[in-house]
């Protein structure tokens, strides 16, 4: 659907939990891996930790970044890795219009499930036993899995402008409307102006 635009879909994995470093401290979290789907390549590429300068390089370069709940917990995890604000960042987060319909956050499996009829791999605890082993190449690959479901309910909600979600409270599956087509344009657009007002073509 977007094959072959500048897009990543981002996901990753973290060093520590909540309860090694306190809720308010995201960033004493540290990455372990971070997976990204390449629109531009049609590729998944994962990063280690002492390789996110390259991963910093290649999210300079895009002008959209989607996940699920990258506003509030990967991109501040991610922060102290990169050479300017997360804020700068173009994104495109799944989870704000869950949020906006039903008042309330989702988990990405409540939203796969129904969607896709797919479910995620495993759970984040199990993600911090993985690296604490050192299964890197185990880890790399629930992190892909989860970038790939988010890929997926994205690409199903542009195709469909719709995306179903099963609640946790009355287990009821419930449809709700996105537009993420139009979304992805208008960001893209705001991005690729904001970088032209940054580097103008000439200066006489």
């Amino acid at each position: 659907m977007q094959q072959g635009q500048n897009i990543l879909v981002l996901d990753l994995e973290t060093q520590k939990s909540f309860k090694d470093v306190g809720r308010a401290n995201l960033h004493k979290l540290k990455v372990s891996v971070v997976c990204i789907y390449d629109y531009l390549t049609g590729s998944y590429v994962a990063y280690e930790e002492k390789e996110t300068m390259a991963l910093d390089k290649r999210l300079q370069e895009s002008p959209l970044v989607i996940g699920f709940n990258v506003r509030r917990f990967d991109l501040p995890v991610l922060e102290p890795y990169l050479f300017r604000s997360i804020e700068q960042l173009p994104v495109l987060d799944l989870l704000d219009v869950i949020e906006k319909e039903r008042g309330h956050r989702a988990s990405l499996d409540s939203i796969a499930g129904p969607t896709l009829k797919q479910h995620k791999s495993g759970h984040g605890a199990e993600a911090l036993v993985m690296y604490k082993e050192g299964r890197m190449d185990e880890l790399k690959r629930y992190c892909q899995d989860d970038v790939r479901l988010t890929k997926d309910v994205y690409e199903y909600g542009c195709r469909e402008g719709k995306i179903l979600f099963t609640s946790s409270w009355d287990y009821k599956t419930y449809e709700i409307p996105v537009n993420w087509k139009a979304e992805t344009e208008e960001i893209i657009q705001k991005s690729q102006t904001a970088k032209a007002d940054a580097f103008p073509t000439s200066l006489f």
